[in-house]
């Protein structure tokens, strides 16, 4: 440490940084965009979108399943909500679970009408994405997500300790000086959400703790829940459904305990003389340490199914202080207990995060040509760095804007759709990353950038053309989950245009070597 503490740790942030920048961009963006993988899901079935809530959806659910399934052992309905206008339906028979394997399908909350949406990979693929890769053995994608989370809570803390005049310069952007607006940028998205920074990569750590360290988990033995039973059920012959009673009351009852409204009702043992009703919340309302509680649907209450007598009311079991602290930071981290203002908090967070991420790579690249500016000749690290951060930004960029077009142009009826959808994801970003070597970097930066916009700006287009609403029409009739993702869509074409028109070039001097009396010493000089 001849350099002293804080040039330590401007290395150690520098270089945690690059080494695994364009992995921890990609994480961020698409664990950003996870935190509306039910809305993405959603948009990606166009067959949907004509469906509306109904006054009685769980009555209508419950005629339907009659129809469909009256011989079955159990019935599972998931009820529509703010984030999905739609009813879902499965049963199973004796000796099967209602969650799992069984038959499913999708139906109009007002008609009943059974829907047939597209196969898609939807926002699955990028929640999946984020934490497991793709196409990888899923216990090293989480090798290899878990290293890069710790490389990202180094450089976080790292990043603290070296920016000394980080918070005072938070409310500082100077547009137009080259490495000077960049490190503004990395400082005002860094400071912006440095809690949410913090504790979403201290809980991605915790997440992976089983991974990084599985000496010292204790993990319980026995099935887990929701799994079949081991034993093996005789199938039991077809039988008259009994009256069930009314489920209004047993929900108004749940969700005044919950303060939550019921978001999955099960049906169960319907094959017997005493069928049971299990009532599950739409999600948790708060993280409570102590109660363990914050995992999506944690908490039940069972129901006599023909005198709606309560049978009980469960929680998560008891667990340890370790275990409980331990839910409540995987609930944080991934928002299941929030509601829509509060996911958009996440979400905006998370944008500032990736920008954090991107603006650091371009930081490391614009100090080290400002360094060799009079030179004129360019390590080969350097050049190298300046055409992968293409890639792996604008890249990423334009292969999630075309991910979304190919899941209207891709027919309906093609087989294994959502593969598709993936392979022309990977196709994209493959492409995208080889064309600054082809182009150079300051070309590739343009045309990648233009066309994410232009592509992002049509995309609302592409929802009138390809579906039965459009963003005019879903606004008027207030279906917000169809339009946040066209308005989304639209605002970060704008961004991707304006950054476009800045990288376009011609459009930027040389870099030229910054003076020292002008502007403070950046990490890692």
């Amino acid at each position: 440490m001849k350099n002293g503490f804080r040039q330590s740790m401007a290395w150690l942030h520098t270089w945690t940084g690059l080494l695994l920048g364009w992995l921890l961009f990609a994480i961020f963006l698409t664990g950003t965009i996870a935190y509306f993988r039910s809305e993405v899901t959603y948009w990606m079935k166009p067959e949907l979108h004509g469906s509306a809530v109904s006054a009685d959806p769980t009555g209508l659910a419950l005629d339907r399943l009659a129809e469909l399934a009256p011989d079955a052992a159990a019935w599972s309905i998931t009820l529509p909500d703010e984030r999905s206008p739609v009813l879902s339906l499965s049963w199973s028979k004796p000796g099967e679970t209602a969650r799992r394997g069984g038959p499913a399908t999708v139906i109009d909350a007002t008609t009943g009408e059974v829907l047939h949406p597209r196969e898609t990979a939807g926002g699955e693929f990028l929640y999946r994405f984020h934490f497991e890769l793709h196409g990888l053995p899923r216990e090293l994608a989480r090798w290899i997500v878990g290293i890069a989370t710790m490389a990202m809570f180094v450089a976080i803390l790292s990043g603290v300790i070296t920016h000394k005049k980080i918070f005072k310069e938070f409310f500082t952007f100077r547009p137009g000086k080259g490495q000077r607006s960049w490190l503004d940028m990395h400082n005002m998205t860094a400071v912006l959400a440095l809690p949410y920074h913090v504790m979403i990569t201290f809980s991605g750590l915790v997440l992976f703790v089983a991974t990084l360290m599985p000496f010292v988990i204790d993990r319980p033995a026995g099935r887990g829940l929701g799994q079949p039973p081991a034993a093996v059920v005789e199938v039991a012959p077809p039988h008259d459904l009994p009256q069930l009673t009314a489920l209004a009351p047993l929900m108004a009852q749940a969700e005044a305990a919950w303060a939550m409204p019921v978001g999955r009702i099960q049906i169960e043992k319907l094959d017997t003389e005493r069928p049971e009703i299990l009532l599950v919340p739409l999600r948790q309302s708060v993280v409570t340490v102590q109660s363990g509680s914050g995992s999506n649907g944690v908490e039940r209450m069972r129901f006599d199914g023909l005198t709606g007598a309560l049978i009980e009311a469960t929680g998560r079991p008891e667990a340890s202080a370790v275990a409980k602290v331990n839910m409540a930071l995987g609930a944080l981290h991934r928002a299941r207990f929030a509601d829509t203002g509060l996911r958009w908090l996440f979400f905006i967070a998370g944008l500032a995060g990736t920008v954090m991420v991107g603006s650091g790579l371009v930081l490391w690249v614009s100090k080290r040509a400002a360094k060799h500016a009079k030179s004129g000749a360019q390590p080969f690290g350097l050049r190298l760095v300046d055409r992968l951060n293409v890639g792996g930004i604008a890249g990423l960029t334009l292969a999630t804007a075309g991910y979304f077009w190919a899941n209207r142009l891709i027919p309906a009826e093609a087989p294994d759709r959502a593969g598709l959808e993936i392979a022309a994801f990977f196709l994209l970003w493959a492409a995208a990353a080889l064309h600054p070597f082809l182009r150079g970097p300051q070309r590739a930066w343009s045309e990648q950038l233009g066309l994410g916009a232009a592509l992002l700006l049509a995309l609302p287009l592409l929802n009138a053309a390809t579906g039965p609403s459009n963003l005019l029409l879903a606004l008027w009739q207030g279906n917000m989950v169809l339009a946040s993702v066209d308005l989304v869509a639209l605002l970060c074409g704008i961004g991707c245009g304006y950054a476009a028109w800045k990288a376009r070039p011609g459009r930027q001097p040389a870099p030229k070597a910054p003076r020292r009396a002008a502007v403070s010493r950046v990490p890692g000089e």
